[in-house]
């Protein structure tokens, strides 16, 4: 039997990271972006940071994939994914905790943030 050298990735969950709720002070908006079932899979395997410039430990609970920054354990998104491609997001706006208030930017961050990740499991 060959060995899978491959390296072993663990899923991420709640318990990895020292980490805080989204703050009552929060947004919702809609984030139109279809996911095909290999996208879906890599996002639940989440995101624990191995260094100090690893800026976002992420993590999902059955359809919700949620944002942390990293340093400080902060919940900056949490993302309701839906089969239609219509997702929910909650965004921080504690202006002490995330400086961001435009959807706009949170949008073109979120997506960043979603295509990384699901680049970093390939």
């Amino acid at each position: 039997m060959k060995k899978n050298n491959k390296k072993e990735i663990k899923t991420a969950c709640r318990d990895d990271w020292k980490i805080d709720p989204m703050p009552e002070m929060h947004e919702t908006f809609e984030l139109s972006r279809p996911l095909t079932n290999e996208e879906t899979e890599a996002l639940r395997r989440g995101y624990i940071p191995e260094t100090m410039d690893d800026r976002w430990f992420m993590y999902m609970e059955g359809d919700t994939l949620f944002a942390h920054r990293s340093w400080t354990g902060r919940c900056i998104f949490k993302v309701d994914f839906k089969e239609d491609g219509h997702h929910v997001v909650t965004v921080n706006r504690d202006p002490v905790q995330y400086g961001c208030n435009d959807i706009e930017e949170d949008i073109e961050t979120l997506n960043g943030l979603l295509d990384w990740l699901i680049d970093a499991a390939k």
